[in-house]
């Protein structure tokens, strides 16, 4: 499905229309899960997300249940 956009307060202009993109291969991902009881242990800082960082995870998502919080993480995999 393609769609044209044609601003409103510009009328006369050609349409624009976004860039096709060719994806060769599907991306794979690789996930981990970090739990943390807050009861006993602190949430993780800075310095502990940043080093995730390095090492290629980026968070996807945080979740709490009672004293638990729970780190999601992915990163692309090159398999």
């Amino acid at each position: 499905m393609q769609h044209t956009v044609i601003p409103p307060h510009e009328p006369g202009r050609e349409p624009t229309r976004p860039p096709m993109i060719y994806v060769e291969q599907p991306i794979k991902w690789e996930y981990k899960q970090i739990i943390r009881d807050l009861v006993s242990e602190k949430p993780l800082d800075e310095q502990e997300l940043n080093a995730l960082g390095e090492a290629g995870w980026e968070m996807s998502g945080i979740a709490q249940q009672e004293s638990r919080t729970y780190y999601y993480f992915k990163r692309q995999t090159g398999k």
